[in-house]
């Protein structure tokens, strides 16, 4: 018999003498301190009953939200004809999300052929209208990132909560689900692309003239993108809202992996590739895994932009051993080095002769 109540409205901590780490992470960007992101179920112009998103218990390193009574009830995903269904709950914000895109894009590798996962927003950061524990300003988190990005080894740099803070999660969450509407491929490399705005470039994705160029760089209309924000786009937003109210659902990443009869395994937090491969296997034992080519140039093919960590685990090969390929393929033109205080990202070069 599949679990049916995981404790989703906890934020499980990793060491827990960071605490005021764990603490901020129940309703911020996932924080480093956590393997889960949680969310608050306060509303930007959405509508979730207001509580106190910041109630944690120093003892035991765990933030709950207890008006989250409900237990996890079975979601109805969409039929996928002879794939295994996942419901990814997530937040462009999110900074455990960031931390497990290397395994997400190993799932894509080696079952892509036979997994459907379907991305749902959470509503992270619906505003900054609280105070806890001295938590209270964007200002507050900028050194928790940092320690984030040390922890999920992404780069991740803090100084866009001084420089540039976003006030909501929100914004991107509705230009996500539009974008989804217009090209669901195309609105997935849109929220890869946002992610490395914020994470590593310090933009504020809260605002349009970003939300636009990442919509241009992945081939969407931002004319259209812009008409959907104030109508499909919301509404698809506050939809995801309610599902993960429904279910009970407080952290993020969460992933619940269905099998033929509708039950599901859950694997929430940011986990090794192992504990999403296991559940899919319960899900399907008859699952099988598709090789793939591991060389730069063919995980290249396949992702635009690979980090450090993600080149290395994608390839197999020793971190050390991954940034000499990666520094040499970028003396050689064939990539372009983008790098930051905590990390570096590395991209095709589009000039790059073939």
């Amino acid at each position: 018999m599949l679990s049916q109540n995981p404790v989703f409205n906890k934020c499980l901590g990793y060491p827990q003498q960071a605490f005021f780490g764990i603490v901020f992470t129940i309703l911020v960007i996932g924080m480093a301190i956590s393997p889960a992101c949680t969310q608050s179920n306060q509303s930007n112009n959405l509508k979730m009953p207001p509580s106190n998103p910041l109630l944690c218990d120093p003892g035991t390193g765990i933030c709950a939200l207890p008006s989250v009574q409900n237990p996890l009830l079975p979601a109805t995903p969409a039929n996928v004809e002879n794939k295994v269904k996942v419901i990814y709950f997530t937040d462009p914000i999110c900074s455990s999300c960031w931390g497990i895109e290397p395994q997400l894009r190993q799932l894509k590798l080696e079952y892509g052929h036979a997994v459907e996962v379907e991305y749902r927003m959470g509503g992270l950061l619906p505003d900054w209208s609280y105070n806890s524990s001295g938590i209270s300003k964007p200002s507050d988190v900028a050194h928790h990132w940092d320690e984030a990005s040390a922890y999920y080894q992404m780069p991740i740099d803090g100084d866009i909560w001084l420089e540039d803070p976003l006030s909501s999660s929100f914004p991107p969450s509705i230009a996500f689900k539009a974008a989804q509407v217009q090209d669901p491929q195309k609105a997935l490399s849109f929220l890869r692309r946002i992610r490395e705005m914020v994470f590593m470039e310090k933009k504020n994705i809260a605002k349009w003239e970003h939300l636009k160029n990442a919509a241009l760089e992945t081939g969407l209309n931002p004319i259209q993108l812009k008409n959907d924000l104030e109508t499909i786009g919301k509404q698809r937003l506050e939809e995801d809202l309610t599902l993960a109210k429904t279910l009970g659902i407080r952290g993020f990443p969460t992933l619940l992996v269905y099998d033929s009869n509708q039950q599901y395994q859950i694997v929430y937090g940011s986990k090794p590739y192992s504990a999403i491969e296991q559940a899919l296997k319960k899900a399907q034992p008859k699952l099988e895994k598709h090789p793939y080519s591991r060389t730069l140039p063919a995980l290249f093919t396949q992702f635009n932009s690979l980090t450090t960590r993600e080149f290395a685990e994608l390839s197999g090969h020793p971190t050390e051993t991954a940034v000499q390929l990666l520094e040499k393929a970028a003396h050689d033109g064939t990539l372009q080095k983008q790098s930051i205080k905590n990390g570096t990202i590395w991209r095709l070069n589009a000039n790059a002769e073939n």
